[in-house]
């Protein structure tokens, strides 16, 4: 089974995204651009999302190709055309990171609904979450209930211009 891992940003109130699923607040931030991204990114070697967290990244970010150099997977139940350097997955995402190989790095990168039955599994070994000091009120929450509870270490904190950035671990 792979290593699996968060990395992303949230606002002070908890949301990846506003309602309507727009990231545009989040890359108007003072700051972004000093947060270590590059440095987590050398580290992984698969990205998995939920469908709506790849069409608001597609949408919004600004990006060529979305993450490149890497295996990337799409989970969504439906049809939808990606890019083609990533894979549409149906099957359940717990199943998929037991299945992917013990010495690579998986990074969920949202959103709540395919985070949630990995999170409840007990999977995410290690978070990296910046907190950005804005609250949009409604939104795409990071968490949703959960079944069971999870305590996590705070290994460090550190701050990014705007950005305020928890290392956690499992």
């Amino acid at each position: 089974m792979a290593r699996a891992v968060f990395y992303g940003a949230i606002s002070l109130d908890g949301y990846l995204a506003d309602k309507e699923d727009r990231l545009e607040w989040l890359y108007r931030q003072e700051g972004g651009e000093l947060v270590p991204y590059d440095e987590f990114y050398q580290m992984i070697d698969y990205t998995m999302m939920g469908r709506r967290t790849y069409e608001a990244v597609k949408r919004d970010a600004e990006l060529e190709d979305i993450y490149p150099e890497k295996e990337n997977y799409v989970f969504s139940r439906s049809g939808i055309e990606v890019d083609e350097n990533l894979h549409v997955v149906a099957k359940d995402p717990v199943e998929f990171i037991k299945e992917l190989p013990a010495n690579k790095t998986v990074w969920v990168v949202g959103g709540g609904a395919l985070l949630k039955p990995v999170i409840e599994a007990g999977l995410i070994e290690e978070w990296w979450i910046q907190i950005v000091p804005i609250l949009l009120g409604e939104g795409v929450p990071l968490f949703l209930p959960q079944a069971n509870q999870q305590k996590l270490q705070l290994l460090e904190t550190e701050q990014f211009g705007q950005f305020a950035q928890l290392h956690l671990k499992k």
